[in-house]
């Protein structure tokens, strides 16, 4: 039983590391898609993208290259009290986070007091001198009830009044 589960996530380690490769591949050069001749109005039914694949003349199907990258954010990590980089996320949460940052407003979390406040020194992803409350200009912010990124509708003094939807940390 033990060696299945060895397989098993050695399986879903190997699918990850695929997916995200597709990804970073598909990301590296953006074309407009190309439509068949039913765009031009020949034919019927609704526009079809040309080099689909196996997929011929049936449903469309987009390619890696046409599905839209998703633009790395800096996202607060609870279980570290860090920030690092957030490759994917969503839902309030960060799913795969990468090194280390500061994000570029310079207002960060700070875990010790649960507030938002301006870092005037950053270093790997913790701030080592706090200036004034601040909220972030997405308005994404770290609740620390939950431990999700909500969207804040009333945010004063570094700490938010009223949490709205989840968001993309």
């Amino acid at each position: 039983m033990r060696r299945d589960f060895g397989r098993r996530h050695a399986i879903f380690r190997a699918v990850r590391h695929f997916l995200i490769a597709v990804l970073v591949l598909g990301c590296s050069h953006q074309t407009e898609p190309k439509l068949g001749n039913r765009a031009a109005g020949k034919g019927s039914g609704s526009a079809i993208p040309v080099g689909v694949g196996s997929n011929g003349g049936h449903d469309p199907v987009p390619e890696a290259r046409d599905v839209p990258c998703p633009a790395p954010t800096c996202a607060f990590h609870a279980g570290a009290a860090a920030y690092f980089t957030c490759l994917a996320g969503g839902a309030g949460a960060c799913f795969h986070f990468g090194a280390r940052c500061a994000p570029a407003d310079s207002c960060m979390f700070d875990p010790g007091d649960r507030t938002y406040k301006e870092c005037k020194n950053p270093v790997e992803g913790v701030c080592r001198t706090w200036a004034a409350a601040c909220a972030p200009a997405s308005k994404c912010m770290f609740n620390p009830v939950d431990g999700l990124h909500h969207h804040c509708d009333n945010a004063s003094g570094g700490t938010c009044k009223q949490w709205g939807a989840l968001c993309a940390p």
